[in-house]
């Protein structure tokens, strides 16, 4: 096994690296149908990894995926299943793949919108149209004793 490498993107300039043996796969039978090699193949790879002990996260990092992924951890590990390919080879790679991308989305800062005020013109249309309305509700109404 090789270490899992996530590319750069928000919260990690420079990508991460997570070292081989912080990784733990462990493979099963998948379950459906097989055929033949239904018996004999454990195709099905389950992917783990230590959030809290990992070398590959700043405190930063480890933190902001901590709080993110907290309904997908036990403890601190956060364990990824594969099996939606027949061959072993394939699902190791979908489960590392579906790891990245949890971990690159886990680390990303949250953006924060600030709002903007609304352009003179714009609260002229909105009051305008206010005034419409009103005066069409007002020439509805009986005419007074005046």
């Amino acid at each position: 096994m090789e270490n899992l490498r996530i590319s750069p993107g928000p919260g990690a300039p420079h990508g991460l690296i997570i070292p081989a043996g912080e990784l733990h796969e462990q493979f099963s039978h998948a379950s459906g149908p097989g055929g033949q090699g239904v018996n004999t193949t454990d195709s099905r790879v389950q992917l783990s990894l230590d959030l809290g002990t990992t070398t590959a996260l700043t405190e930063v990092q480890r933190r902001l995926a901590l709080d993110r992924l907290a309904p997908r951890l036990s403890g601190s590990v956060l364990t990824i299943s594969a099996a939606e390919h027949r061959s072993q080879r394939r699902n190791r790679t979908a489960a590392r793949e579906r790891l990245a991308e949890l971990l690159r989305e886990a680390v990303a800062p949250a953006i924060i919108r600030r709002p903007t005020r609304r352009t003179r013109g714009s609260h002229r249309r909105r009051l305008a149209g206010k005034r419409e309305r009103a005066e069409i509700k007002q020439n509805r109404r009986r005419p007074g004793l005046d």
